[in-house]
């Protein structure tokens, strides 16, 4: 184990630790604005059973399901992504992420999740505050 440190240690240089670092601003940078602009796109009412999600519905059925996949594949994405970020020392916006990935997953029980999830006061708290720094209303839940 020791000689496993010693050889990580004598890789590291300070060009590597720089590239690290500038790594690190950019994936944080990109995360916190992808997110923060999606939370602000979203419609107030979202989150409530009367809202209506269903975008392609009228669409041909090849272009239904093909977005249907792309929209699961992209879910499970984000989902993995935001895990990661959810573990110390990971740039990112963990949580937030998650929910997003939840948003465009399709599984049983999924509404009950992004409501406990929204329901925890750190998230719903930054939610609102990001929101009602651009002007927009807070999230409606049920």
């Amino acid at each position: 184990m020791m000689d496993f440190l010693s050889d990580v240690a004598s890789g590291v240089t300070w060009q590597r630790a720089l590239v690290g670092l500038v790594l690190f601003l950019i994936t944080f940078s990109l995360s916190l604005g992808l997110v923060s602009l999606i939370l602000i796109k979203l419609p107030s009412d979202y989150f409530c059973s009367h809202y209506d999600r269903r975008v392609w519905s009228g669409r041909a059925p090849t272009l239904r399901i093909a977005a249907a996949i792309g929209k699961n594949v992209l879910g499970t994405l984000l989902i993995i992504l935001g895990i990661i970020m959810s573990l110390p020392g990971v740039p990112g916006q963990g949580l937030l992420t998650v929910l997003l990935g939840v948003m465009l997953v399709d599984f049983p029980g999924k509404n009950r999740l992004e409501q406990k999830l929204l329901h925890r006061p750190a998230i719903r708290n930054s939610i609102d505050k990001l929101r009602a720094r651009f002007g927009k209303p807070p999230l409606q839940l049920e």
